[in-house]
């Protein structure tokens, strides 16, 4: 059975990967005081009966620095669309303009970036733990292969592979959480 003990280290990987993925989706989410597209990205309307996300009830765009504009395709969802940005957490007083909604971000204070860097390092932590599941997952997949027959040089090289992976992804989660923290205290 050792010699034929080939432990999926690509699934692995990209499953870590799929962690960071996910992880830089929701620090895109995080406003910093600048515009950015993304930042609507978890925004879904109440249109023609269903959550719909807001990118595909209108066009958003960023005009200007501290502006993010939403050109919304069908004049009925107008007001659904600024209920949803009202309502989604991002703390941004939305503008009617016609078929336009107009989100201009304000200035972050000291207290606010602070609660920001306190929500990066919960992403991050949530990340971290993603990382360490797909460990276990690994490992797990190792011992049973050592109670089928794989010798124990074998499984060292295995454990050691895949915590060096591990390592890798937790520097790369920590490497983007500094950025991210760097990015929202920056005035």
């Amino acid at each position: 059975m050792s010699d034929e003990f080939m432990l999926d280290t690509d699934d692995l990987e990209r499953r870590m990967e799929g962690a960071l993925s996910a992880l830089s989706t929701e620090f895109a989410s995080l406003r910093t005081g600048r515009a950015s597209a993304s930042m609507l990205e978890p925004v879904m309307v109440d249109a023609y009966g269903q959550k719909t996300p807001i990118n595909q009830v209108g066009t958003v765009n960023v005009p200007e620095s501290r502006m993010v504009t939403v050109n919304v395709w069908d004049k009925s969802l107008v007001n659904k669309v600024e209920k949803a940005i009202r309502e989604s957490g991002l703390g941004i007083n939305p503008q009617l303009n016609g078929t336009i909604i107009m989100l201009p971000i304000p200035e972050l204070n000291e207290e606010r970036r602070r609660e920001l860097t306190k929500v990066a390092s919960q992403y991050a932590e949530n990340a971290r733990v993603a990382v360490r599941n797909v460990r276990r997952d690994g490992m797990d997949q190792i011992k049973k292969a050592k109670n089928e027959g794989m010798s124990e040089d074998d499984q060292k090289f295995w454990e050691n592979a895949v915590q060096e992976m591990t390592n890798e992804h937790i520097a790369k989660v920590d490497e983007a959480l500094e950025t991210k923290q760097a990015e929202i205290m920056q005035v």
